[in-house]
């Protein structure tokens, strides 16, 4: 990691650990930060993986709504109603994932997108989802029976805590040998498969880890607002997370944070002075992203800096030149 990466690390989490006491309403800020962890999820998928879903929010809605029945009806603590909801939600990636990875390109992203609208359907008829009303007063509890979380800074560092496990796991996931294999696959999987790699096994396991870390989203969505409704697991959410990811920028690691900032920072400043309007606003910002920006916000950022390192980079010849002429 270079170490101006790594100061901006360090920066970036120093004002994530002050923020609350900046009179940045923490409720905001988890819900951000809960979707950051869907969008961080979705880009491990496409980004790093290739491979565009449709149907993501299933895992995302089915986390939510795990979680607040076992917090609500069944009483159970919050890490294991989390963890069952993560669970739930990577059972649901492992049999969608299986019937998707069998086809590519629209064929994947369209499957993804009819099992999707699947999950939407059972949740919408399911007794325990409570339907068009979904779960509501979900309690946020405690901490392993010590830590109350009721309290909104509390859980903010409990929320911020999980999101910078969650991005230095996907940085780790990326740079291991296995990350090595699965950009090689994105790049060009009949050569991966030359090679002798099993691309079936490696698409259908990132498929996995990206529908277990949507889930842990849509369960802390659900503990920071206290309800879990049909929109979690609607067809626009998946769309949102496409949103932010392509905002952001696919590929890279700090683009899905950047991208959900943005959507999450525009809908609660957005909606109460325009109404519906503001999918408009965010649906024009979109389509400017990816006319003007098509790396998204940060892909761009990264491709000037590249420009102007090789700027600054003396050419292979002057450099010969210099020397002989001093020789």
């Amino acid at each position: 990691m270079q170490r101006s990466v790594l100061i901006l690390y360090v920066v970036l989490v120093l004002f994530g650990l002050v923020a609350p006491w900046l009179n940045i309403y923490p409720v905001y800020l988890m819900t951000f930060y809960s979707f950051a962890i869907f969008a961080c999820a979705f880009n491990l998928l496409l980004g790093f993986g290739g491979m565009l879903s449709f149907g993501h929010a299933a895992y995302f809605g089915l986390g939510a709504y795990v979680t607040s029945w076992l917090t609500t009806a069944q009483h159970w603590g919050t890490v294991p109603a989390i963890l069952a909801g993560m669970l739930t939600a990577m059972l649901a990636g492992l049999v969608i994932g299986t019937l998707a990875i069998r086809r590519s390109g629209i064929y994947f992203a369209m499957i993804t997108l009819a099992l999707g609208q699947l999950v939407y359907f059972v949740c919408l008829q399911a007794p325990f989802t409570g339907g068009e009303n979904g779960i509501q007063g979900v309690p946020r509890g405690t901490l392993l029976g010590l830590v109350h979380l009721r309290s909104d800074h509390v859980m903010y560092y409990f929320v911020l805590a999980l999101l910078v496990l969650v991005f230095l796991g996907i940085r780790r996931i990326v740079s291991s040998p296995f990350g090595q294999v699965l950009k090689a696959i994105r790049e060009n999987e009949p050569r991966a498969i030359s090679l002798g790699y099993d691309v079936n096994r490696y698409k259908l396991l990132v498929f996995v880890l990206s529908a277990t870390i949507a889930g842990l989203g849509g369960s802390l969505k659900a503990l920071v607002l206290g309800f879990a409704t049909l929109t979690d697991v609607m067809q626009g959410n998946s769309g949102e997370v496409i949103l932010m990811t392509l905002l952001g920028g696919a590929g890279t690691f700090l683009g899905p944070v950047v991208g959900s900032g943005i959507v999450v920072t525009l809908q609660d400043v957005l909606s109460d002075r325009v109404g519906s309007w503001v999918t408009v606003i965010i649906g024009a910002i979109f389509v400017l992203c990816v006319l003007a920006f098509r790396k998204g916000i940060v892909g761009e950022f990264l491709a000037w800096r590249q420009r102007r390192a090789a700027r600054a980079r003396p050419a292979p010849g002057a450099a010969q030149a210099g020397t002989a002429g001093h020789a």
